[in-house]
């Protein structure tokens, strides 16, 4: 499955500190250039390796927080980004260095909430002293560990202190749609085939609901919504069935009311995006107002179409729902939003590219400031009518 399904370590400390042997010793493989050249990590690297006691995770190494100069600076930012998607964190001093670029680094950490402890590298050259020792740990309550990558390779003391630190919630394994079906059920997915299909498979949220149903232990039904009367007509009734938003007219008019019913947008936003969140907010496209301006926000980078959901067919359905005058802005990937309080409302998409932690981390910037959000799934079940009845399988 996707690397964003695993947890995120982020690697972080000046230049050559010693970021990239550490993650060479924790992967057991050179992947990682190690270097006595100062600045010779530019951007954040990723690699997926498997730690004992918390299974798959993606280690990302990272550019020095100390750079210097204009492609210096540049490189820093990146570094700083990398915290958006991460849901733990190394930081790496040596030679009992700790000062403004650990202590900004940390701040923003914190800000962010990102776990982390600190790892005193090179204690081969000169051990961690109590001095550093106490200011780090008393003064931002945080661990530390005296470490040397050449002299001591027994890498437990630093994966006891990742198990210790990083959520449980970022390594479980969660259902997509554990808790709605039951052993032995059937469930059917609908499954459009228009021009925003990629050619010869299957969408990621198709893909991993068809996994995790057969995780489930139960009877997985995959059609296209063309062939759902007939399904209903000729062969047992589902016990869920979950459809692309952008067809929920059609298929919630074909839909007994007493087979529940939800899309796949709805169950990615439950499984990484902030739920409760968009619930509470997508009531409020019934409160936009003339001249307000909407956020859509997409968590991949693609070529637009005359059938995309984010930029053309939400767009078309909400200036038809609420015959206002209302404005359109759109971000893609990961791009950074200058100024949220502009939108009277954002909404996002499922997420399928995207970690729970990025996605946590973009929605807060209007959670924080009382701005309202929602899920590309649920403000399409809203504008068709349907909305208490696509949620009703999550209040079950």
């Amino acid at each position: 499955m996707a690397k964003d399904l695993k947890p995120h370590i982020g690697i972080f400390g000046r230049r050559n500190c010693g970021k990239s042997s550490l993650i060479n010793l924790l992967t057991g493989q050179d992947i990682a250039i190690v270097s006595d050249t100062a600045g010779t990590t530019t951007d954040p690297v990723k690699k997926s390796i498997e730690i004992f006691g918390i299974g798959p995770c993606v280690i990302i190494d990272t550019a020095g927080i100390d750079d210097e100069g204009e492609l210096g600076q540049q490189r820093v930012a990146k570094t700083m980004k990398a915290l958006d998607e991460i849901d733990c964190a190394i930081l790496v001093i040596t030679g009992n260095h700790f000062g403004n670029p650990e202590k900004q680094l940390i701040n923003k950490m914190k800000a962010l909430a990102v776990p982390f402890f600190v790892v005193h590298n090179k204690a081969d050259e000169e051990a961690l002293n109590a001095k550093t020792k106490n200011e780090i740990e008393q003064g931002f309550n945080v661990k530390t560990l005296d470490f040397s990558t050449k002299n001591n390779y027994n890498i437990a003391p630093i994966v006891e202190l990742l198990k210790k630190t990083i959520p449980e919630s970022a390594y479980q394994k969660v259902s997509l749609l554990g808790g709605i079906i039951k052993p032995n059920e059937v469930v059917a997915l609908v499954c459009p085939i228009d021009a925003e299909a990629p050619e010869g498979r299957l969408i990621l949220p198709q893909v991993m609901a068809i996994r995790d149903v057969l995780d489930n232990e139960c009877i997985c039904i995959v059609l296209k919504e063309t062939l759902l009367q007939h399904y209903l007509e000729t062969m047992p009734k589902p016990s869920l069935i979950v459809t692309d938003s952008q067809v929920f007219g059609y298929v919630s008019q074909i839909v007994p009311q007493d087979i529940p019913l939800t899309s796949f947008s709805i169950v990615m936003a439950r499984l990484r995006g902030d739920f409760d969140n968009y619930v509470n907010g997508t009531p409020h496209l019934s409160r936009l107002q003339d001249g307000d301006t909407v956020l859509l926000l997409e968590s991949c980078t693609h070529h637009s179409t005359c059938e995309d959901i984010g930029r053309v067919k939400l767009p078309r359905m909400i200036l038809k729902f609420t015959g206002k005058d209302i404005h359109f802005e759109y971000v893609a990937g990961l791009s950074p939003i200058a100024h949220p309080e502009k939108y009277a409302l954002a909404i996002q998409c499922g997420g399928c590219m995207s970690t729970r932690k990025q996605l946590l981390n973009r929605t807060n910037l209007f959670v924080n400031q009382g701005i309202p959000i929602s899920n590309y799934g649920m403000a399409l079940a809203y504008m068709n009518g349907i909305f208490e009845r696509v949620m009703e399988p999550f209040r079950q």
